[in-house]
């Protein structure tokens, strides 16, 4: 066996890391069984409804902290990007009213996207790093972009861009981005009253 190693150290010390390897996967893949913890499902529901852009208007860092701080009491209306109809969608998974949107946080507007002028960027990447979704491309020093369909209209870029190249657009709708509202479903009552006429004509 020594003599082995010593003749080809080469594959001996690969087989070894390949031994320590498997040992400390399957270590932590029994961990991740032994000590897994499940998460509340009404903050999966409460997520999903969020609209995702990451913006922080509510004051928490994203849409998730803020769906977790929902599911623990927080009121329902601290998010403009998610308007009014998000407010309504919360109030009815949760079963509680339907509060108007705070304006503390900001105003429903319309959606937007980011737009570089593109000759006038720097390259400084300050926009990169402001990103939460990461939907500009670019290197320092050179010309950065946004990619249209991965921006959620955080605005989050617009602020720290040192020469203000960057502007808020409005989305123009498209078969991409149009999508069918829904009527809000109506509860119906419909009263059957059953009569014998039909078996009187028969007579």
């Amino acid at each position: 066996m020594y003599e082995l190693i010593a003749q080809y150290p080469l594959f001996a010390a690969l087989f070894a890391l390949v031994g320590l390897g498997v040992v400390f996967g399957a270590l932590l893949g029994y961990a991740a069984v032994r000590f897994k913890t499940e998460g509340n499902p009404i903050v999966d529901q409460i997520n999903e409804i969020l609209p995702q852009t990451q913006c922080g208007q509510c004051g928490h860092p994203g849409c998730r902290p803020y769906a977790e701080a929902i599911a623990d009491g927080e009121p329902i209306n601290k998010c403009p990007p998610g308007g009014q109809a998000g407010v309504q969608a919360l109030a009815d998974l949760l079963d509680v009213e339907a509060i108007a949107l705070d304006e503390e946080h900001g105003e429903e507007s319309v959606t937007q996207v980011a737009y570089i002028r593109e000759d006038e960027c720097i390259g400084c990447t300050k926009c990169i790093q402001a990103c939460p979704v990461d939907a500009i491309l670019g290197a320092a020093k050179h010309m950065h972009t946004v990619i249209v369909s991965e921006c959620t209209g955080c605005d989050l870029c617009v602020e720290p861009c040192p020469v203000d190249c960057i502007d808020m657009i409005s989305e123009k709708e498209s078969l991409q981005t149009w999508s069918w509202q829904l009527p809000n479903p109506v509860s119906r009552e419909v009263d059957i009253i059953a009569t014998d006429d039909a078996a009187e004509e028969a007579a």
